[in-house]
């Protein structure tokens, strides 16, 4: 009994959760990102977003928001932004009118260049070698989606559920 207690102890302690591990991890990328983005004019998330794009020119904001887990009411501000930069630009897809287009401006491909160099960046900040950032990342990954299966799973409420 004593040895359960203990264990459960242990479980509870800030520096064997792994949620923690992982948002500190976040917390301390972020923060290396963040001088280099800087000079490219770009935040975290809108480094992302261009990230996605630079891989797939013209993609509709709902496909953008499911690849970059984001919602609309977060995208959109940020694709309002990096309109506003004059770095990607926004349409309605003229086969759906419902569908919002986002496209790279020509100043938008070219970030693609002088961003290129913050991935060997971060190797150099890590004492790993490509090799095995690349299985840590493939790993992360399986959790993540592992850790999404379960949500997706779930059945969703009706909207007029939440309008009483």
């Amino acid at each position: 009994m004593k040895r359960k207690v203990l264990a459960l102890a242990n479980l509870q302690r800030l520096d064997h959760q792994l949620c923690f591990a992982l948002y500190s991890t976040s917390l301390a990328m972020t923060k290396l990102y963040k001088p280099m983005l800087g000079e490219l004019g770009l935040t975290y998330p809108q480094y992302l977003v261009m990230l996605a794009l630079w891989e797939t020119d013209q993609q509709a904001v709902s496909d953008l928001g499911a690849k970059l887990a984001l919602d609309s009411g977060t995208l959109t501000p940020l694709l309002k932004r990096l309109e506003g930069a004059a770095l990607v630009t926004r349409q309605r897809d003229a086969q759906d009118e419902r569908r919002v287009l986002v496209s790279l401006t020509s100043d938008g491909k070219k970030l693609k260049q002088p961003a290129a160099r913050i991935p060997a960046c971060l190797i150099e900040s890590v004492a790993c070698d490509v090799s095995e950032i690349s299985e840590l990342t493939q790993r992360i990954q399986r959790l993540r989606d592992q850790l999404r299966a379960p949500l997706s799973s779930t059945p969703m409420k009706d909207d007029h559920d939440h309008h009483a």
